[in-house]
């Protein structure tokens, strides 16, 4: 078997840190994309992704809104709202959907996803327990479609968008990923 050819950091391991000690506690709670309508983006996360809200913030004075989203069981979200903010800041993998007032409203407006010139931010993961059940019922839920399972050089991965375009990869811990 030829042998293949590392990338630039292969060594990547030598460039590492084992976490300070004072990190403890710390946790990858959120990341954000700006959304220009939230109800369309509401009904992507929770109706296709199967997302919940778990905490909104609606801030009048910067005409601004935020919308948590995870994957958490209703009945272990807290209904009293500064105990609900708190639990909501303690959840990992959340994403905050930002949502700037008025964009919803221009048929000019988008924002940019990532994955044009001038590339940059990439995209989010999901990981479902069967990839290509999921990408059936994305199908039959007429998502968008970027690379579907089979396709591309890389098998056993699903990409799709969101309505503002930023892509989701769809992924499974039951599948090993091929790479041609």
């Amino acid at each position: 078997m030829a042998e293949k050819e590392l990338g630039p950091l292969a060594d990547h391991e030598s460039h590492c840190s084992e976490p300070d000690e004072r990190c403890k506690g710390y946790l990858m709670q959120q990341t954000m994309i700006r959304v220009k309508d939230p109800k369309r983006s509401l009904d992507f996360y929770t109706r296709v992704l199967g997302m919940r809200v778990l905490m909104d913030f609606q801030v009048p004075s910067m005409k601004f809104s935020v919308y948590f989203m995870g994957y958490e069981k209703a009945e272990d979200i807290p209904t009293d709202r500064v105990e609900r903010a708190k639990w909501t800041m303690g959840r990992p993998g959340t994403i905050e959907l930002t949502h700037n007032w008025g964009t919803e409203d221009d048929p000019d407006f988008s924002y940019h996803n990532g994955n044009k010139e001038p590339r940059g931010f990439g995209h989010i993961g999901i990981s479902v327990p069967d990839i290509y059940k999921a990408c059936e019922r994305f199908e039959e839920l007429g998502v968008n479609f970027i690379k579907k399972p089979d396709g591309g050089k890389m098998k056993g991965i699903a990409f799709i968008t969101d309505p503002d375009g930023y892509w989701v990869e769809i992924v499974s811990p039951n599948i090993q990923v091929q790479t041609q």
